[in-house]
């Protein structure tokens, strides 16, 4: 890149507005106040980077040399509807040394279900490269940061990563792929607490009434069922810098039509790469309030962004790329609905780059007040997306120099 360029991307970056909501509350109206509050909030200052990409997250952590000394940082660096996530901030760091998962009721010190259990904040970190293979679920208890930085950590070939009626979770930097279903088993989710649990879906990461909950620069793949999902009235996600490859059913957002609970439910949705393989659901929404921004679609078989039970969603800067087939270019599904129906509702197109035919369905009056409660970063503009998720995924971090 040149200087003239980098300088140009400097000056986008730093004259962009970066409005970001505090805590998502019970009632998303109330969101549109903090719009107002925060409309003059201080701005990230790049002045003094020289790796910046003008991806806001990335820009904040990546470019310290001394990261793996000041992990919890990242903690600060979160965006969207989850940017409270915290996660194992100001807690212990714990390191994984043990890639066994024998016990799902008695884990042994030292594997990363002893760590997600434990009832104190931690900041989960690897010894070394480790494929976990688990037993049964990752159950995990509140204020945990899985932090896979430093090392090459899979999570595969049995259940995965269940956030459970848990807060404050940051699952950062690990590959998740090939999930399987588990359950019919007891598994403890404390150091007091171990029940039953039924068959899991078989997620790459189940988030269950879960809340301030960020996923970010994880690779995922090939599960049974979704690659991440959120139901039952969880709210205040961001699903951030992720590589998605190789699924069907990529992510539901919203229980059912019926669960109304979900009807609050607030999902960012942003500098992610959904690539080779994918299908279908990225997103799949219901009820709620979503903000796709400044992903990269570079594939679909069926669509990208769906929804059914009426869910606001309000795609910015984004880079759609269709598929050939010219039966296949529509970006939106609208599910079991009529267009009689559908037609209501609010689903906007903002500044995305749509490309080989690709067409966006908007609908909706477009109501301000709506797209207020859908609305959680500052969109950059989509001739930028190649750059801010060229990364996208997990990173090869090696300690001592710039991840």
């Amino acid at each position: 890149m040149s200087h003239l360029s980098l300088l140009a991307l400097i000056f986008i970056y730093i004259l962009t507005p970066s409005f970001v909501f505090s805590s998502p509350v019970q009632d998303p109206d109330l969101v549109v106040h903090e719009v107002h509050r925060s409309i003059n909030a201080s701005r990230r200052n790049l002045g003094y980077l020289s790796c910046g990409t003008g991806n806001p997250i990335d820009d904040c952590w990546r470019c310290d040399p001394n990261w793996d000394k000041n992990r919890q940082r990242l903690a600060d660096c979160a965006i969207g509807f989850g940017k409270n996530a915290i996660g194992g901030r100001n807690g212990h760091i714990y390191v994984v040394t043990d890639s066994s998962d024998d016990d799902a009721v008695n884990p042994k010190p030292g594997t990363l279900r002893h760590a997600v259990i434990q009832d104190e904040p931690l900041w989960i970190i690897f010894k070394r490269d480790m494929v976990i293979k688990l037993k049964q679920e990752l159950v995990m208890n509140s204020f945990k940061t899985i932090d896979g930085r430093g090392a090459s950590v899979h999570i595969a070939g049995g259940p995965c990563i269940t956030i459970h009626r848990v807060t404050n979770i940051i699952i950062h930097g690990i590959n998740i792929h090939d999930c399987k279903q588990g359950g019919n088993a007891d598994i403890r989710d404390s150091p007091h607490h171990y029940g039953w649990w039924t068959v899991s879906d078989g997620d790459g990461v189940s988030i269950f009434g879960g809340k301030h909950i960020w996923v970010d620069h994880c690779s995922l793949s090939n599960c049974h069922d979704g690659l991440i999902d959120a139901i039952h009235g969880s709210t205040a996600i961001t699903i951030s810098n992720n590589y998605m490859t190789h699924h069907d059913k990529v992510m539901l957002l919203g229980h059912s039509d019926s669960f109304t609970q979900d009807k609050d439910m607030q999902v960012t949705v942003a500098f992610n790469h959904f690539g080779e393989g994918l299908v279908q659901r990225m997103p799949r929404c219901r009820h709620g309030y979503f903000h796709v921004v400044n992903n990269d679609y570079t594939h679909w078989e069926m669509y990208a962004i769906g929804g059914s039970a009426d869910p606001t969603i309000y795609s910015q800067g984004n880079r759609f790329l269709a598929p050939d087939d010219r039966s296949k270019k529509e970006v939106t599904k609208h599910e079991i609905a009529s267009e009689s129906e559908w037609k209501h509702w609010n689903w906007r197109s903002e500044g995305d780059l749509l490309l080989n035919g690709a067409y966006f369905r908007q609908s909706g009056a477009g109501a301000s007040s709506s797209y207020a409660r859908a609305y959680s970063l500052s969109a950059r503009p989509s001739t930028l997306v190649g750059s801010m998720t060229m990364t996208a995924g997990s990173l090869n971090c090696r300690m001592g120099s710039r991840c």
